[in-house]
Parts: C-alpha cells; sequence; structure tokens
C-alpha cells in the first residue's frame, strides 16, 4: 500500500509540474510578407585584359593595355577606390616571360560602376584586341539596408493585422506578440559573363560594343508571428 501510495503521489507531483510547465495559452500564428524590387546603383563589373601579337614578333604588352584602362578609368570619373586589380594570370609573371617569350600575360580588374554609360565610354578608349572579356560579378544597392528594415517592419504589420482579422472575427482580442521568425527571400540577378563583340569586319578598326544591362534586385521579407488570443 505504501508503495503504491508513493507512486501516486508521484505521478500526482509530475503531472502537476507538468501542467505548470506547459503553455495553455491560445495562439494564432499568421505570416506576413512584404517585397519590393530595386533597381541597382552599384554594379561590379570586372574587365579582363590579354597581351596579343602584333604581328609574329612584337607583343602588345599587359603594361600597355593596362595604361590604356588607367587613363580610360581616370577620364571617366571613376574613383581611385573602385577601381582594384582582381588577378594576374602568372604567379611570376617575369620569371615565365624569360621562359616563354611567346607567353601572353592575362590581368583581371574590378571596376566598381555607379552608371554603366561610363562603362561603354571606358571601352570606347581601349585597344579592342586587348580585351579578353567582360563580366558584371555583382549588384547591389547603396540604400539596400534601409529597405530591408522597412519590409521588415511592413510584413510584420501585416501578420499583426491578419492576425487581429481572424481573432476579431470570432469575437475575440489579439494579444501580444510570442515569437517572431524572419526569412529572407531576396533575389539578386545572377553575374553574367559578356564576350566583347567587334564592330566592322576589320579586327583592328573595331571597337567593343556592350550589351550590359541593369536588371532589378527583388527584396522579399517574410515573418512568421505567434499571437495570444486573449
Amino acid at each position: 500500500m505504501k508503495k503504491l501510495f508513493l507512486i501516486a503521489a508521484l505521478i500526482a507531483t509530475t503531472f502537476g509540474a507538468f501542467a505548470q510547465n506547459a503553455d495553455l495559452r491560445r495562439k494564432i500564428e499568421v505570416t506576413g510578407i512584404a517585397e519590393q524590387e530595386v533597381t541597382p546603383d552599384i554594379i561590379n563589373v570586372s574587365i579582363s585584359l590579354k597581351e596579343y601579337l602584333d604581328g609574329k614578333k612584337k607583343a602588345v604588352t599587359i603594361s600597355q593595355l593596362e595604361k590604356q584602362l588607367e587613363k580610360a578609368v581616370a577620364e571617366a570619373g571613376i574613383a581611385k577606390e573602385d577601381f582594384t586589380i582582381n588577378s594576374l594570370s602568372s604567379w611570376n609573371y617575369q620569371t615565365e616571360k624569360k621562359k616563354n617569350p611567346d607567353f601572353l600575360a592575362s590581368k583581371q580588374y574590378n571596376i566598381k560602376f555607379h552608371d554603366l554609360n561610363r562603362f561603354d565610354q571606358i571601352l570606347s578608349k581601349l585597344d579592342a584586341k586587348g580585351i579578353q572579356s567582360t563580366n558584371i560579378d555583382s549588384y547591389d544597392y547603396s540604400k539596400i539596408n534601409d529597405i530591408k528594415n522597412e519590409l521588415k517592419l511592413k510584413a510584420l504589420i501585416g501578420a499583426r493585422d491578419k492576425a487581429a482579422f481572424l481573432v476579431n472575427g470570432l469575437g475575440d482580442k489579439l494579444g501580444s506578440v510570442l515569437n517572431i521568425t524572419e526569412n529572407d527571400n531576396s533575389s539578386f540577378p545572377q553575374p553574367r559573363m559578356y564576350a566583347v563583340q567587334f564592330k566592322g569586319a576589320a579586327a583592328d578598326s573595331a571597337t567593343p560594343e556592350s550589351d550590359i544591362d541593369v536588371k532589378k534586385i527583388k527584396l522579399s521579407f517574410q515573418i512568421n508571428a505567434i499571437f495570444e488570443i486573449k
């Protein structure tokens, strides 16, 4: 009997503790979504230059091509900090040149544009035969964090209004928020490689033609919120 009494007392104590810890509040879980498209005002573009042979022996060097690019970038009004070197095709350019005189080096540069019209301006001043490729590496928007915060708040308020509408329809009142979960479903345009196109039949007099366009960034936030029902 004593054992049965102890077991019964233990079960009652455990159940009582469970009942105290269990959240018996009535709740409603809803989702709010806020979206907005913005046109990128920062476009990171890479330009790859490569040496080429002028005739059979003389090569147009990477240094010559680089000077052209530096001058074109400066004339386009690009800030120095927005023009950087990404990579060099050889770890030791001078050593490779000595071993193999026909070695043609390539070099990649990154330019941060706020106006893509300047991109065409820069390309028109470069030796077209020295341009290996161009590529959009990434898109960005200067005030993206401000818009993200606005959308998150808009999605949360939308979730609250939806919950209040449903709860009021049942004759109850919406209580305070118990839990908030955020999901970022934003999508950015994918980087794209652009082959250099040439106008006219003669490569010597050709100038590169750009077909780079600006695609919009879609910002999308989903807020899952749990509210108490009073």
